[in-house]
């Protein structure tokens, strides 16, 4: 058996730094070029051609799943982010923007509780397989900045990606594409982008007191369960209202587990806190299309709300009813 301070010697001088396969990195260095190549040629189309939507639909066409990737690629919108919207242009059922999408001629479904997120693969072969798609698709990244719905529906950050500058290949706009990518990381890890400061600034406003971190009763009885707590109303040591968050832009596999654990939290809580409602805020369109998963976890609380405005008033009604902050 070898003693801590040679294991620890071992990470240190037999460290690869940056593991890479070769293979794999000549692989991916071709497909990096194969994008390039196709930006440019892209570029070169809108040069001779002017920046037309028809020049765009043709490119989709040709240029198959790699024109998309291109396409993404000189906007700065990601394939998830893509992803969700098309959802949400589904789900929302807006007659304005269908017109803009053509959405009757390439999607059949009006029940908005029937409708399940594409995959990246039915995109790109619907791109292939529909023109109105491949137009609609196209509408939406010359006309989405100026339409009142994207306005409407994306953070200020989404909407500029859909610049037409960008689409110009206009160096600021361009320019624009890279700040944004390099960026956005740290603007997703921003408190003052959380959601839950709605939360917050109601309960300030209210004159009500809450705490967050740990519950006392799970650190003594179920310290491998218990879980920080985003709102304890109004202390820790007298809960009355023990709230969670979760607002969710895209899916992942986590959000099964993150429901059970919610389950495991709720029976905990009425074993160890009796008297305390626990309730949950869930809100997002990484919820919506996991249905499975939301009705799991909306399982575990005593009520669920989400950020719409008529939510957080019924959230400041059911305070009212729970505790006395007037």
């Amino acid at each position: 058996m070898k003693t801590t301070r040679e294991k620890y010697t071992n990470v240190i001088n037999n460290n690869t730094f940056y593991y890479f396969d070769d293979e794999f990195e000549e692989i991916y260095e071709k497909y990096i070029y194969s994008v390039k190549e196709t930006i440019l040629y892209l570029k070169n189309e809108v040069t001779n051609n002017g920046c037309k939507k028809e020049v765009f639909t043709n490119f989709l066409l040709s240029k198959k799943e790699i024109g998309l990737k291109a396409l993404l690629a000189i906007t700065g919108f990601s394939n998830e982010s893509l992803k969700r919207l098309i959802t949400v242009i589904r789900i929302v059922n807006d007659g304005e923007v269908n017109n803009l999408v053509f959405r009757k001629d390439w999607d059949d479904v009006l029940n908005e509780n029937e409708i399940s997120e594409w995959s990246s693969e039915k995109i790109e072969k619907l791109i292939i397989s529909n023109e109105y798609f491949r137009k609609g698709l196209i509408n939406i990244f010359f006309e989405g900045s100026t339409h009142s719905f994207f306005q409407q529906t994306l953070p200020a950050f989404e909407l500029q990606k859909l610049s037409l500058g960008k689409l110009q290949f206009n160096i600021d706009a361009l320019i624009d594409t890279l700040a944004r990518y390099k960026e956005k990381g740290s603007r997703a890890a921003k408190g003052k982008n959380n959601p839950e400061i709605l939360i917050e600034k109601l309960l300030n406003l209210l004159n009500i007191t809450f705490e967050k971190g740990d519950l006392g009763e799970l650190i003594s009885n179920a310290p491998d369960k218990k879980r920080t707590m985003d709102f304890i109303i109004p202390d820790k040591k007298n809960p009355l209202i023990i709230i969670e968050s979760s607002f969710l832009t895209t899916t992942s596999s986590g959000q099964g587990d993150k429901s059970k654990t919610e389950i495991s939290i709720d029976a905990l809580l009425k074993k160890h806190y009796p008297k305390a409602k626990f309730i949950g805020f869930v809100d997002g369109i990484g919820w919506y299309v996991r249905k499975n998963d939301l009705k799991r976890m909306v399982a575990a609380y005593e009520d669920v709300f989400t950020f719409h405005s008529e939510e957080m008033k019924r959230f400041k009604q059911f305070l009212k009813e729970v505790i006395d902050y007037e």
